[in-house]
């Protein structure tokens, strides 16, 4: 490939680009994502988790283009007109996330049934984007389809998501760098250097390299525990999610044009919340999270499916256990919010399914492994999920008080 800048970066050192790429990147479109937080709301817990969209977005770009250059090397990509298109699903893979990344798709999936990825596609065909790729002769619907795992390539499709993904070997180092918490070092390189391709189609690894892909998913699982799960953390995406979903029923946000929608960013959405005067409560919420006036923790806890509380975490149980909760503590019902976060332990295919096996090569024999039999991966497998009681200052210690008796739970 013919490379004509780089960028330096604190996690890859320095990411080359090609002219496609920075014309791409040049896009308002693309220079939006500057200003879309990586983790919405953690820089209110790990002040220096200032990261975004955008750097995010180049690193998986060069790293997509790391494993290309591995798997071309080797002959399973057949040219570097195919490494460039990889290159340019990579770095558009996120394009379509709106403000406070992740938690603004939780109120669009629940509100118009829709992820980053459906707007990320119409990003691609209907944005400058789409004139930027074919004018260098790239078909847009074809990078879109890589973009968002849904190519005739399986392995090219592992290598934008997946538990092999660039993705993951981005955002993990990234965000631990940013956070300053230590789980997240991985050594995706010697993961990378043992990719191969097996006659399904799929993407597999050198048995060699196994303990690599064992500790990059316990340092993911950690994570989530440590920073992305976070209990303060949680409690700034909390007073986002409530205060979004509330003013949204007025102002519409998740239901605009995507030209209005490419003008959203955190701090453009978090005002006009805050200014906004026909509901207080979710005003009063989003200018509590901006100066950081957090919710409080009363309650937490990691369920299981074999305990009884696993299975009653639906919308309309959570919103009962809510009610409950302030009518005995005698505090109002805008005072008590009740968290079910859940997030898969081990990252999903392409096609969202759990993963249950990864292929392993040795010498001239691949095989396909179940992850039941690998102990360490196995005893993490599920998914997390955790229970959170949050409360205002002023409503806390009534609400502690009866915390107990309404669950009937005495941990």
């Amino acid at each position: 490939m013919k490379f004509i800048g780089e960028i330096t970066d604190p996690v890859h050192r320095y990411i080359s680009f090609s002219a496609v790429e920075r014309d791409l990147i040049d896009t308002s479109v693309f220079q939006r994502l500057r200003r879309i937080r990586q983790l919405a709301g953690a820089h209110l817990v790990y002040p220096s988790a200032q990261h975004s969209r955008f750097e995010h977005s180049l690193g998986t770009m060069h790293v997509a283009g790391y494993a290309g250059e591995s798997l071309l090397r080797k002959g399973f990509i057949d040219n570097e007109d195919n490494l460039q298109e990889l290159r340019l699903a990579a770095l558009l893979h996120d394009v379509g996330h709106g403000p406070f990344s992740h938690l603004f798709e939780e109120v669009l999936e629940s509100k118009c049934k829709m992820t980053h990825e459906d707007i990320g596609k119409k990003v691609i065909l209907e944005s400058e984007i789409g004139d930027v790729l074919s004018r260098h002769g790239f078909t847009p619907s074809d990078i879109c389809r890589l973009s968002f795992g849904e190519s005739k390539s399986s392995f090219l499709n592992e290598i934008i998501a997946g538990s092999l993904s660039a993705d993951i070997m981005d955002y993990l180092p990234r965000d631990s760098l940013f956070t300053g918490a230590e789980y997240g070092k991985i050594d995706y390189h010697r993961l990378i250097a043992s990719f191969e391709v097996v006659a399904s189609g799929h993407l597999a690894i050198n048995k060699s390299a196994l303990y690599s892909f064992e500790s990059m998913l316990i340092s993911r699982y950690e994570m989530f525990k440590a920073v992305y799960f976070h209990k303060t953390v949680r409690s700034a995406e909390v007073m986002l999610l409530h205060s979004i979903a509330q003013a949204d029923n007025y102002l519409q946000i998740t239901k605009i044009s995507l030209d209005k929608f490419l003008n959203l960013t955190d701090e453009i959405t978090l005002e006009q919340i805050c200014s906004f005067n026909r509901d207080e409560n979710a005003a009063k919420l989003a200018k509590d999270y901006r100066d950081r006036r957090l919710l409080k923790c009363v309650y937490e806890k990691f369920l299981h499916k074999r305990d009884r509380l696993y299975n009653k975490m639906s919308i309309t149980t959570l919103d009962e256990l809510r009610l409950r909760i302030s009518n005995v503590a005698g505090v109002h019902e805008n005072t008590v919010f009740v968290d079910a976060s859940r997030a898969p332990s081990v990252p999903l295919t392409p096609s969202k399914e759990e993963i249950n096996s990864i292929i392993l090569v040795d010498k001239e024999w691949a095989y396909d492994t179940p992850i039941s039999e690998i102990p360490v991966i196995n005893s993490i497998t599920g998914f997390l999920d955790m229970l959170r009681i949050y409360t205002t200052a002023e409503s806390r210690n009534a609400v502690t008080s009866v915390i107990h008796k309404v669950l009937g739970d005495p941990s």
